[in-house]
């Protein structure tokens, strides 16, 4: 960059608009161009077109600086993502004078070695087998990598073990490895098979390089990444995705709603209900139901199975409805307003669909 970009306005305000360009992407799962946003540098090359259009335009382009990895694995598609990434920038910001013209993909130089060694290298699979696999997160379940600081792990533990409750097989880290494992290694193993990633942001979460290298590598990953506010505000780029706040008491529940709709997690959830303890954890479990946004005709099947067959659900009031003003409408009202069907409860306490006359 030079001095005389500093005259324009769209690069003035660039790490903006890639930042809400990057939550776009996040949102609607486009995994490749938030890849390169996220692990680029992105450098600014002002005034490389003109017209006189308007009273006058001018064109500037990007120079987006990624590694090898993330240059390969985009390679077949880099012409209609550089358009796709222009054309959005372009829509996002409101500079009349001013416009993205173009584009570009560099590869970035230098020695891949130090990369390897940080742990948070895109593109370089670790393999990991079956059985490390299920070492780290047993049988089944969504998985979610809990990052914390050490300070916090008795209460990151207890958060492990109500998540459960959900479907949600969470991994913290030195409590979750067997003694005789080497640490580190089941770390990376954890990392490299998680399905979401949550960072429980404590005051003291920054004063760890284990936690900011776990956060890279998730972000790395375009996995779902949740910074939980807990003492401080989430920072650098996990700044830039969805962040909670909440306390430890709400945190199970709060997390469980945010992940509900990513792939597989509502399967596990579903699962989950089958283990169902008593009627008030019932109540806890059932405030995640206002936030499916979606369900398939064998998810729904499945709901229903899972709550004719365990009296703790059918019991609880979260589940059946019976106090709406206190614990929602109940599982009736969420069936019709995702699938259409009116469902009802009869006097044995199952639900059934609604007979039509």
């Amino acid at each position: 960059m030079t001095d005389d970009n500093s005259n324009y306005s769209l690069y003035q305000n660039l790490d903006h608009y890639l930042a809400t360009l990057a939550k776009i992407y996040k949102a609607d799962s486009k995994k490749e161009p938030l890849s390169i946003l996220v692990n680029s540098q992105v450098s600014f090359e002002g005034g490389v077109s003109y017209d006189n259009w308007n009273g006058g335009i001018t064109g500037h382009a990007l120079h987006f600086r990624v590694s090898e990895s993330v240059f390969l694995a985009t390679h077949k598609a880099h012409q209609k993502l550089a358009s796709e990434i222009r054309d959005a920038l372009n829509k996002i910001h409101h500079v009349e004078d001013e416009f993205f013209s173009g584009v570009h993909f560099d590869l970035e130089p230098g020695d891949e070695d130090w990369r390897h060694e940080s742990g948070v290298l895109i593109g370089r699979q670790r393999h990991v087998t079956p059985d490390a696999s299920h070492r780290v997160w047993g049988d089944s379940g969504y998985r979610v990598f809990l990052s914390h600081k050490s300070d916090v792990k008795k209460k990151t533990g207890g958060l492990r073990d109500q998540l459960a409750a959900f479907g949600i097989s969470a991994f913290v880290a030195h409590e979750s490895i067997h003694p005789t494992k080497e640490w580190q290694d089941e770390i990376e193993n954890a990392l490299s098979t998680m399905d979401a990633f949550v960072a429980l942001l404590t005051k003291t979460f920054h004063e760890s390089d284990w936690t900011d290298q776990e956060v890279g590598f998730a972000l790395a990953k375009g996995i779902p990444v949740i910074g939980v506010k807990l003492d401080r505000d989430p920072y650098g780029f996990l700044g830039k995705f969805q962040a909670l706040k909440t306390d430890w008491e709400n945190a199970p529940v709060e997390i469980a709603k945010l992940l509900i709709n990513e792939p597989r997690m509502l399967d596990s959830y579903i699962a989950g209900l089958t283990k169902c303890k008593n009627f008030v954890e019932g109540i806890t479990l059932a405030q995640v139901l206002p936030s499916i946004a979606q369900l398939s005709d064998r998810q729904a099947e499945k709901l229903i199975t899972a709550f004719n067959s365990h009296p703790e659900l059918r019991g609880s009031w979260g589940f059946n409805g019976a106090k709406p003003n206190l614990y929602g409408r109940g599982l009736p009202h969420h069936l019709k307003r995702l699938t259409g069907i009116e469902y009802v409860i009869d006097s044995s306490g199952e639900l059934h669909r609604r007979k039509t006359k």
